[in-house]
């Protein structure tokens, strides 16, 4: 009977999800620019050769496929950086929506609703605010400042590639985060302040120890969707200026559909690397999740 239930799942997870990964490992190992496999030479590894001959990993400059690097670069900053913003950003989100406050269901909504938005229609919306002549400028000519280019200076594209990010999905994770909040019983803290324990030390004792398991929740999906971010960078800066915000999924994108120069088997070993990353990645915080338990159990 399980099986019998299983199965529909399954077929489907074994047609959508397993069988092109399948695909893509075989394409990882044939070279050229045709699409389909008939038409494709096998080259085995040289793929994954072409994409680690590099000189100095740290200069992609002294690399073969230079843009592959700086894409992994790009990335990791950009990973590091928002993630940490997404989940400090969630969190005090979290807290202050799971306080009495007025109008706490419209607050609340308020925070969601841009994940309800398409991530093209997020790149829009930012790209309109924040082009030479876009709303943030006019708000700043306003008060007598000069208008800045945006989009076009490195440092601040990267930096808004991160901001629309974190504005874009944060209320989802802070909607896990609440939930997390909420299902913490209300007799710990009745103790707690019976006991005159300050407000920050509750937090720490309390709080984060029971919201543990929501925040790795949050942290494994944050650290997932950094590394696979696109569409809303994409639209908002194209990559650019330059390769200031050229991040590993649109690479693959480039170099497997976009460029005249196109390289399949390039692309696919480009995303089964990333998609290793992210399963050593995953099970490094788990495993750090259960250890953590493991050491409360004790204690």
């Amino acid at each position: 009977m399980a099986a019998f239930f299983l199965a529909p799942n399954m077929l489907i997870f074994g047609v959508f999800v397993l069988f092109p990964l399948l695909v893509n490992i075989v394409y990882s190992m044939t070279g050229g620019n045709a699409l389909f496999l008939t038409n494709r030479t096998f080259v085995g590894l040289d793929q994954y050769e072409r994409l680690f001959s590099c000189a100095n990993y740290l200069d992609p400059r002294s690399c073969r496929e230079d843009l592959f690097w700086t894409a992994v670069w790009n990335t990791a900053w950009f990973v590091v950086l928002q993630v940490t913003l997404m989940v400090g950003v969630a969190l005090v989100t979290a807290l202050i929506l799971n306080r009495e406050l007025k109008a706490r269901g419209f607050w609340r909504a308020v925070f969601f609703f841009p994940v309800l938005l398409s991530p093209v229609v997020v790149g829009l919306i930012w790209r309109w605010i924040l082009q030479r002549e876009g709303l943030l400028n006019f708000m700043l000519y306003s008060a007598g400042g000069e208008p800045v280019n945006w989009l076009v200076e490195r440092d601040w594209a990267f930096f808004w590639a991160i901001t629309v990010s974190v504005w874009a999905h944060m209320g989802f994770y802070a909607l896990i985060l609440l939930a997390g909040l909420q299902a913490i019983p209300k007799d710990l803290y009745e103790a707690a302040e019976m006991d005159g324990t300050r407000p920050v030390r509750v937090f720490w004792r309390i709080t984060l120890p029971l919201l543990m398991p929501n925040l790795l929740v949050v942290l494994v999906l944050t650290l997932i969707r950094a590394v696979q971010i696109f569409d809303e960078v994409y639209v908002l800066t194209g990559g650019g200026p330059g390769t200031s915000t050229l991040f590993i999924t649109q690479y693959i994108y480039e170099i497997g559909f976009a460029s005249h120069l196109r390289n399949p088997g390039l692309a696919s070993a480009a995303s089964i690397l990333m998609g290793l990353v992210l399963i050593v990645l995953t099970l490094f915080q788990l495993g750090v999740a259960r250890r953590n338990d493991r050491r409360s159990g004790k204690t």
